[in-house]
């Protein structure tokens, strides 16, 4: 696995989730369930752990890129399959850490909040699984690129 695209998977899979489920949807904040947005300081909060989250993003992207800059050139399935791999495990470490053992947010909370949780878990399993068979198919049998 190539560390630059598994970097620049991490770093979109978390802008996908904090653009979409934080954002657009407004499911969740990174710290809503350890700090409910329901007073001007406890969103303050929330909205800082966002955007502490989203420059950590930002920071795998960046190294990302300067990897893949200092290396050799990547057919677009081994890009493509690495990112995908990134952003599966992206989900599967932020799922498991925050969602089930810290519980400082859930997908969606609500009567179904373990369903959603475990559907962020099982697309970060078919992502690493899809991005892992990608990436392999990329490669000659003697593993060269």
């Amino acid at each position: 696995m190539n560390r630059a695209t598994l970097l620049l998977g991490l770093g979109f899979g978390g802008f996908i989730d904090g653009i979409v489920a934080h954002q657009i949807l407004g499911w969740h904040h990174m710290l809503s369930s350890w700090y409910p947005p329901t007073t001007p300081h406890d969103l303050h909060l929330n909205m800082v752990g966002d955007g502490l989250f989203h420059l950590l993003c930002l920071i795998f992207v960046i190294a990302g890129v300067v990897l893949l800059n200092r290396g050799d050139r990547l057919a677009a399935r081994t890009l493509w399959g690495g990112m995908a791999t990134g952003w599966g495990v992206f989900n599967l470490v932020e799922g498991t850490v925050d969602h089930l053992i810290l519980g400082v947010h859930h997908v969606r909370p609500g009567p179904y909040q373990l369903a959603y949780d475990l559907g962020f878990l099982a697309l970060g399993a078919v992502l690493v699984t899809a991005g892992l068979l990608t990436s392999r198919s990329s490669r000659s049998p003697a593993g060269t690129r």
